[in-house]
C-alpha cells in the first residue's frame, strides 16, 4: 500500500494513519452492513484489526520495538525504523532491501487485498438487489455462500503478509473464529426461512473455498 523507503525514521505519520483508516472504513462500510449485536461484534475486531494494523504501519512500529529489544544485534536489519524495513517477512528473508522483492510482495499482497474487496462488493451487490423473499444463490453466492466474510478474510491475509505485527497476528485467529460463528448463525435463521430449499443449497454450494463451475451448474439442477 505504499512505496519503497530504504532509510530514515519512517513513522509517526497520524494524519497517515487516520486517512488510511477511514479510507478503508468507508470502503467496508459501503458493502457490509452489520444490523444485530452479534454482528457487530464481529465487525468490532475487524475494526480493531485494521486500527492496529495502520498504527504500527505508519505511527508506532510496536513490533519492531519489541523485536529489536529481544533480537539486539542479531536483529537481521540495520535500519529497523525505515518503512521498508516494516515488511518483517522480507527482513528475516534478507530481503527488506531488494526493490524487485518489495514489488513482488506488493503486486502479491494487494492483489489479495483489493480481490477481498471485490469479491464483498460482488456478494453485496447480490444482496442489495434481493428482495429478501427469495435465497439468493446466483452470481457469486453459486460458488461459495458467505462472499462477505471470506473477502474480508482476504483483506486481513493481504495485510498479514504484507505487514505482520504481534496484535494483528494475536487478533486473527480471533476474528476467524467470529466469523465461523457469525457463519453459522446466519445460516440457522436462512434454514429457519427457507427450510428444505436452504439445506440443497448448501449441500451443493461450499461455504468457504469456492468449487468452480460447479456451483451453478448445481443450483441449476435443484430448480429444475
Amino acid at each position: 500500500m505504499h512505496g519503497v523507503d530504504y532509510g530514515g525514521y519512517a513513522y509517526g505519520f497520524w494524519t497517515t494513519v487516520l486517512f488510511v483508516f477511514l479510507v478503508f472504513m468507508f470502503i467496508v462500510f459501503s458493502y457490509v452492513k452489520p444490523k444485530e449485536k452479534f454482528e457487530w461484534r464481529s465487525m468490532g475486531l475487524f475494526i480493531g484489526f485494521l486500527a492496529a494494523l495502520f498504527t504500527e504501519m505508519y505511527g508506532f512500529p510496536l513490533t519492531i520495538y519489541l523485536l529489536t529489544s529481544w533480537l539486539g544485534s542479531n536483529y537481521p536489519v540495520l535500519d529497523p525504523f525505515s518503512h521498508s524495513s516494516g515488511h518483517l517477512v522480507l527482513v528475516f528473508l534478507g530481503l527488506s532491501h531488494s526493490t524487485v522483492a518489495m514489488s513482488v510482495l506488493h503486486l502479491i499482497t494487494n492483489g489479495i487485498i483489493f480481490f477481498g474487496i471485490y469479491i464483498i462488493y460482488l456478494g453485496w451487490k447480490k444482496i442489495y438487489h434481493a428482495t429478501g423473499e427469495q435465497l439468493v444463490t446466483d452470481g457469486i453466492y453459486a460458488h461459495i455462500r458467505h462472499p462477505q466474510y471470506v473477502g474480508m478474510m482476504l483483506i486481513t491475509i493481504g495485510f498479514l503478509i504484507q505487514w505482520p505485527t504481534i496484535i494483528t497476528l494475536a487478533m486473527w485467529p480471533i476474528l476467524l473464529f467470529l466469523y465461523y460463528r457469525l457463519s453459522k448463525y446466519e445460516e440457522k435463521k436462512l434454514a429457519a426461512k427457507f427450510g428444505q430449499e436452504f439445506y440443497e443449497y448448501q449441500a451443493k454450494v461450499p461455504a468457504i473455498i469456492p468449487q468452480i463451475g460447479r456451483g451453478k451448474r448445481e443450483i441449476n439442477k435443484v430448480s429444475e
